[in-house]
């Protein structure tokens, strides 16, 4: 199986970052896990994106917060689907981070989860992964149906509180 390459803009995102990393881990999707800045470390993001295809990896998440050009920087260097988290500052509550993020020139996509999205991002991963790999495809079938299982016992127990009133 192909690997999810995780990068953040700074390890002050990886208490919103852990919430993918859980996600990858549950859906045993194998990832790495990087702190590369597209402001403060540029070498090293264009080299890691450079290189992915070729070192196993099938998607890249990218998370940073206010400018948040990484998941850009990330995609303009690689074919690999990329996902971005833009991940809320203390500034803007992450607008400024989301409109960095979604707002890429044609010909350069970053697909854009929601402020702070990280489980959805590491979720899309999987989907995306999941085209070339049935057991993982059974995995996130197995989540969904758990899920809404969930929701309908939920549904159930209200029922039965209301209904005793």
């Amino acid at each position: 199986m192909k690997k999810v390459g995780v990068i953040m803009g700074s390890d002050s995102d990886l208490p919103v970052v852990q919430k993918a990393l859980d996600t990858l881990s549950e859906l045993e999707v194998p990832f790495e896990a990087h702190v590369y800045s597209a402001h403060r470390t540029p070498e090293q993001a264009r080299s890691f994106a450079l290189s992915a295809k070729e070192n196993g990896f099938g998607v890249l998440i990218a998370a940073a917060g206010k400018a948040a050009h990484l998941a850009g920087s990330l995609a303009a260097c690689t074919t690999l689907p990329v996902v971005g988290i833009p991940i809320k500052s203390s500034t803007l509550d992450g607008m400024d981070a989301l409109l960095s993020t979604v707002q890429m020139p044609a010909g350069i996509p970053v697909a854009t989860v929601a402020i702070d999205g990280a489980v959805n991002a590491a979720l899309l991963s999987a989907q995306i992964l999941a085209l070339e790999d049935e057991a993982l495809a059974q995995r996130l079938e197995a989540r969904r149906k758990a899920e809404s299982q969930a929701v309908l016992e939920k549904d159930a127990a209200l029922s039965q509180r209301l209904s005793g009133r």
